[in-house]
């Protein structure tokens, strides 16, 4: 049986926020090269893969807050929902130093196909569970690795991405500076504004208050310190939607 290129974690009606994850699992589906992209095991479990510890941090987030929340289950080296259609990173053939062996010669009817069966898909249950929810707010949940080959080490703890729109962002960002033990990265380890991402997508453009939290991943790589990041954010986001709504 065919595994459906996301996975939908249910919510109430009157649910506040709708909390996504983009890079949930490194799955490599058998529809594409079988299954195997050609890296080896050590590779797949790398952050080029996908964002170490973020499914864990998503699912206790949604529980926490009582929120639906949809997740990835394929890999970014198959196809990155966090890319738009037209993006040239959308299919990586390098990343991070390391070559995508099946994806060196993947040409445009290979990316249309990967885009009709798992990019598509993914956005499109997005797109129902958001308009489930009209007035919810959405969060985007990340990983990101304390260092890049050959570049400097990340000394952020988690980053705030947003672009123009910053009504959850900038209270979001007063909330977690105000925590002693916390580097906190103001549209760090990048930038939040990239045309055609999830975000722009479904928040941009839409004009719903969002924002992506991106979380180091060293910091989340057991099942114990996942469930404590996606209470403590639980907690931080209820704070600066409080702040948003006293503004």
């Amino acid at each position: 049986m065919r595994v459906p290129p996301f996975v939908e974690v249910a919510g109430p009606e009157d649910a506040r926020w709708v909390i996504i994850c983009d890079h949930a699992r490194n799955r490599v589906p058998p529809e594409v090269a079988g299954g195997d992209l050609g890296l080896p095991a050590d590779d797949m479990a790398r952050h080029i893969a996908f964002d170490p510890g973020s499914e864990g941090v998503t699912r206790a987030l949604a529980t926490a807050l009582r929120a639906p929340a949809i997740l990835s289950t394929f890999s970014r080296l198959v196809i990155d929902p966090n890319r738009g259609e037209d993006d040239p990173t959308l299919l990586m053939r390098l990343y991070d130093g390391t070559i995508i062996p099946a994806n060196r010669h993947a040409d445009p009817t290979e990316r249309e196909r990967r885009l009709e069966l798992f990019h598509r898909p993914y956005h499109g249950a997005v797109w129902r569970v958001l308009n489930q929810h009209p007035d919810a707010m959405l969060v985007s949940i990340h990983s990101f690795t304390p260092q890049l080959r050959g570049r400097p080490p990340r000394p952020w703890h988690v980053g705030v991405l947003y672009a123009e729109d910053t009504r959850l962002a900038e209270p979001l960002l007063h909330v977690l500076e105000a925590q002693d033990d916390l580097c906190v990265g103001d549209n760090k380890p990048y930038s939040g504004h990239l045309p055609g991402d999830t975000m722009d997508r479904h928040g941009v453009k839409t004009g719903r208050p969002h924002v992506l939290i991106e979380v180091r991943n060293d910091l989340i790589s057991t099942p114990e310190q996942q469930e404590a990041w996606g209470l403590r954010l639980a907690g931080i986001l209820t704070q600066a939607a409080a702040l948003m709504a006293a503004d």
